[in-house]
């Protein structure tokens, strides 16, 4: 169980959000599904909601910012003590950036990046808002994978830019490593290939939710429109789900398993 009020590591995957042209569909979606209430921060913030479980924040649904191309599926921030030295680092490693440094009053500053393979991350540096709240628990983000269409050329962008390590997993695709701060740290997250996605599937950040029953939160998914992706199966890690909200978006529920 992880309940945090200071800021996450840097290097760390510390807050996910999206954007949605329906917020309140998307509330009537995950709000059952993963078991949040919802905190609507004011128009001076665009109306940005966080998700929460017992008044800890542990992500965060927005209508689309004002200039914005349209809604955007799940987004992995990754914390930086320095979002503007950072965003150098992606531009000067093959990345780029979509959203330039952007201080949001009192929260922290933001940017939203691509790296060299296609796949989109924020940025976040921590004010007021340290990012997640609530982990590694029920109703609150328990990991994150970046699936890369070249993870060797992902894998080593990241590392210039976050200092990433990565160690092998027995028993998974060859490509795929966990991400660690340092070598003898405790993992922050995954890197590996497409981990067999459809032909033609970008690079993307998949973002797993805990929740107490992953089957009955799966059912309740698709009882109110998911699509499923892989039906829940129990591995070394837990037992998981991946799926596809309303509007299209991949997320993943997660559950832990005693012995």
């Amino acid at each position: 169980m992880t309940i945090r009020t200071i800021p996450w590591p840097a290097g760390t995957p510390c807050w996910v959000d999206m954007s949605v042209a329906d917020l309140d569909a998307a509330k009537a979606f995950y709000g059952p599904v993963v078991g949040w209430t919802f905190a609507d921060t004011g128009e001076e913030f665009g109306h940005y909601t966080l998700c929460q479980r017992d008044g800890h924040s542990a992500a965060a649904i927005s209508p689309p910012m004002q200039g914005a191309p349209g809604p955007v599926p799940w987004t992995v921030y990754i914390a930086s003590e320095d979002v503007a030295g950072t965003a150098k680092l992606v531009t000067e490693n093959g990345g780029s950036l979509l959203v330039e440094p952007m201080e949001i009053p009192r929260m922290g500053v933001m940017a939203v990046a691509v790296d060299p393979t296609g796949g989109a991350f924020g940025v976040w540096q921590a004010h007021d808002m340290v990012g997640f709240e609530i982990a590694n628990e029920p109703g609150g983000v328990t990991w994150t994978d970046v699936r890369l269409t070249d993870p060797e050329a992902g894998g080593a962008f990241y590392s210039a830019v976050f200092g990433w390590t990565y160690q092998p997993v027995p028993g998974a695709p060859d490509d795929y490593g966990t991400i660690h701060l340092s070598a003898d740290g405790a993992p922050v997250g995954g890197l590996g290939g497409m981990m067999g996605a459809p032909e033609g599937t970008p690079s993307h950040w998949l973002t797993y939710f805990s929740v107490a029953d992953v089957d009955a939160a799966g059912g309740q998914a698709t009882a109110l429109g998911a699509g499923e992706l892989m039906a829940p199966v129990t591995n070394p890690f837990g037992r998981m789900g991946i799926y596809t909200d309303p509007t299209g978006a991949v997320f993943a529920l997660h559950q832990q398993v005693s012995g």
